[in-house]
């Protein structure tokens, strides 16, 4: 559904391509949702700064689902990222477009796009920043499950082993099968404690499942980008 929006808001590019003559397509991340957005003169001014991880000042104008990008101008200093944090970055960037409704506003989630993106451009460990903007995406979209109890409401037990029902949350299990979570690394993980044995493993084996459904099974060509020598 279309939205009035503020005057002008802070965005982010999340993605861009050619559109007719020398416009272009843009996906930014506001603070008001995911907007589709067309840029003129792209090769001008403003599409030099139409670029990922990128603070933006933009006016968006217009009422129906494609708007038109009115100004746009810098407004703080972009993450400079390279190597693996510029492949994770692509990696969000390729999630909140999955994944992210249009026009859907999630204030919380621009926050911790920025902040995560300033957490990358210092160098911080990648994997933790990962795993924590997944968890924080799928919570604000209303994805999240208890990582502390089990889909019956009970603490977890630290020797248990738990399996994920997607959309439910952990489900206790008493036979061993392939892919289990332990009850330890579940609770390391719901206190952020990356340095407990196998946690951010888990974490990632976790998310995967956690995300998937919400993917369609459709993979993220971004993954790849950390499978190549």
């Amino acid at each position: 559904m279309s939205q009035t929006l503020p005057a002008s808001q802070l965005a982010y590019v999340l993605h861009s391509r050619p559109y007719r003559e020398n416009s272009a397509l843009v996906d930014f991340l506001t603070p008001q949702g995911r907007l589709r957005a067309v840029l003129r003169s792209a090769r001008g001014k403003a599409g030099s700064l139409a670029r990922p991880f990128v603070p933006l000042d933009v006016e968006f104008r217009g009422r129906g689902e494609l708007k038109n990008v009115g100004r746009m101008e810098g407004s703080g200093i972009a993450a400079w990222l390279e190597g693996e944090a510029l492949f994770s970055g692509l990696y969000l960037n390729e999630l909140l477009i999955r994944l992210l409704p249009a026009e859907d506003p999630h204030p919380g989630v621009f926050d911790h796009y920025a902040a995560t993106l300033v957490a990358l451009a210092e160098g911080r460990a990648l994997e933790p920043l990962l795993r924590s903007f997944e968890w924080r995406l799928l919570d604000d979209l209303g994805y999240g499950f208890a990582l502390d109890a089990d889909i019956n409401g009970d603490p977890l037990a630290s020797d248990g082993m738990y399996r994920l029902q997607v959309d439910a949350g952990l489900e206790r299990v008493y036979l061993f099968q392939p892919g289990l979570f332990q009850g330890v690394e579940l609770l390391a993980m719901s206190e952020a404690d990356w340095s407990a044995p196998g946690a951010l493993s888990a974490a990632k084996r976790l998310m995967r499942q956690a995300l998937a459904v919400h993917l369609g099974g459709r993979p993220l060509v971004s993954r790849e980008l950390f499978r190549k020598p």
